[in-house]
């Protein structure tokens, strides 16, 4: 294959296939030095599908996490190899599930179909976007955590304190394998958890933006989720820089059918710009764990989403 390091305006390299007729075909220890080292590639012209996306991963990946979201099509569900969100609005730049505790490390794209028009997968480098932004702001998002309630139900109890009706010691006290702790809101009891606003992706040293903030303000029109963990919001102020200096680093990838896209979710920030109504675009998606990554001391120990193929207990059942 040749290998295009990245350049600006390119944030990821380009792997074209030359005789190769499967991403298969490609040595892992190859496809991990340049994924460790660039965060970001694009295999083209490897006939990437639905039947060897699995295959692929499971050189790296020690799981995988079934992504629960609205309007995913499941096309592998032993594997949990989903399609892309189907809807037709333009998304902003986030992380995979970067609001939940087991936010993926690695995330996988394959363009099973192409769009007809539009529907670019786009792509920004957190790394850059920190290094982007004035130095005043670096310096308060370097001091700051971000804090992410949400309402629990019984079932969400049960899968995490092994009953639907835990008693107020069993709430102040979660297992260690827990990735909440337990509060009340108006006499409701919700679950929480912090991260750091920037944080150090697993392969290269500097701090990075990568969180919930910017698809929560700018799609889901939510103020203060999440917000600092003192439970004062994040300036609309900051978020508009934020999001003005990501855009400006962003690059869309106008996918063509067998490309595969494999990014740090760690380091890397996706969107989409908007879907064509009634387009095919199939978009397949694998969300996986990596079998030599860093320990993250903002884990649990031991945490059950890297074990196995992990689905978590349905948040729509708490809302």
């Amino acid at each position: 294959m040749d290998v295009i390091a990245p350049v600006a305006g390119r944030p990821y390299a380009l792997l074209e296939a030359t005789r190769e007729s499967s991403p298969l075909d490609v040595p892992a220890d190859i496809i991990m030095t340049l994924f460790k080292a660039h965060g970001a590639l694009l295999l083209r012209g490897f006939a990437a599908s639905v039947a060897n996306l699995h295959p692929f991963t499971a050189q790296f990946c020690s799981g995988s996490v079934f992504n629960e979201s609205p309007d995913r099509q499941s096309l592998d569900a032993m594997h949990n190899i989903q399609s892309v969100n189907a809807g037709t609005l333009p998304f902003p730049l986030h992380p995979e599930l970067s609001r939940e505790p087991w936010k993926p490390d690695a995330c996988f794209f394959a363009c099973i179909v192409p769009p007809l028009a539009m529907g670019a997968t786009t792509v920004c480098d957190g790394v850059e976007l920190v290094r982007r932004l004035p130095p005043g702001l670096r310096d308060e998002l370097a001091r700051r955590r971000l804090r992410y309630v949400q309402p629990v139900s019984p079932n969400i109890l049960d899968f995490w304190l092994g009953t639907p009706t835990p008693s107020g010691a069993q709430l102040a006290a979660p297992p260690s394998h827990c990735p909440y702790s337990f509060g009340s809101i108006d006499g409701h009891v919700v679950r929480v958890f912090t991260r750091p606003v920037l944080h150090t992706p697993m392969f290269i040293d500097a701090p990075a933006f990568g969180n919930f903030l910017l698809f929560s303000y700018f799609y889901n029109r939510v103020r203060g989720y999440p917000s600092f963990d003192d439970g004062t919001f994040v300036p609309d102020e900051w978020l508009d820089i934020i999001r003005v200096t990501g855009e400006s680093l962003t690059a869309a990838i106008a996918w063509q059918a067998g490309d595969l896209l494999m990014l740090d979710n760690s380091r890397f920030l996706h969107g989409r710009t908007a879907v064509v109504e009634n387009d095919v675009r199939l978009i397949a998606s694998y969300f996986g764990y990596l079998k030599d990554a860093p320990v993250n001391p903002e884990e649990p120990i031991h945490p059950l989403w890297r074990h196995s193929d992990f689905r978590p207990p349905s948040r729509q059942a708490a809302l």
